[in-house]
């Protein structure tokens, strides 16, 4: 074919590939796929962990369900878990800790006022 004087060769299209060493060319993919691998085992590695510590929070989740479970069977008994009285107790004595500190301020508004009873279980 000539177009515009000149002779094209029937073909590929685009730029023609530089003569590139071979060797470097070959060093570089190895290098690449070893980072690739590198990468991967770290993926991995981090998923693992992240398997793990989820498995490890259901368990412990699993195991305060139960503990409820026994505590509700109890009072459909009859009987109060003494950890349930535990905590009763304990906020009966912070209540009368709160109320005693309330008088002795004379007026002054309390922060935790209007804060939660259960503390302890804020961080289920």
């Amino acid at each position: 074919k000539v177009v515009g004087g000149k002779v094209k060769k029937p073909g590929k299209r685009g730029r023609k590939p530089a003569k590139i060493d071979l060797k470097a060319k070959l060093e570089r993919s190895r290098q690449s796929a070893r980072e690739c691998r590198a990468r991967k085992k770290l993926r991995y590695q981090y998923l693992e962990e992240l398997v793990s510590s989820r498995e490890r929070a259901i368990c412990a989740l699993r195991e305060e369900l139960e503990m409820y479970k026994q505590w509700c069977m109890a009072m459909d008994q009859g009987k109060i878990p003494s950890e349930i009285k535990a905590l009763l107790t304990g906020e009966e004595q912070s209540k009368s800790q709160q109320n005693s500190s309330r008088h002795t301020k004379a007026g002054k508004t309390d922060a935790n006022s209007n804060s939660c009873e259960y503390r302890e279980w804020d961080g289920l």
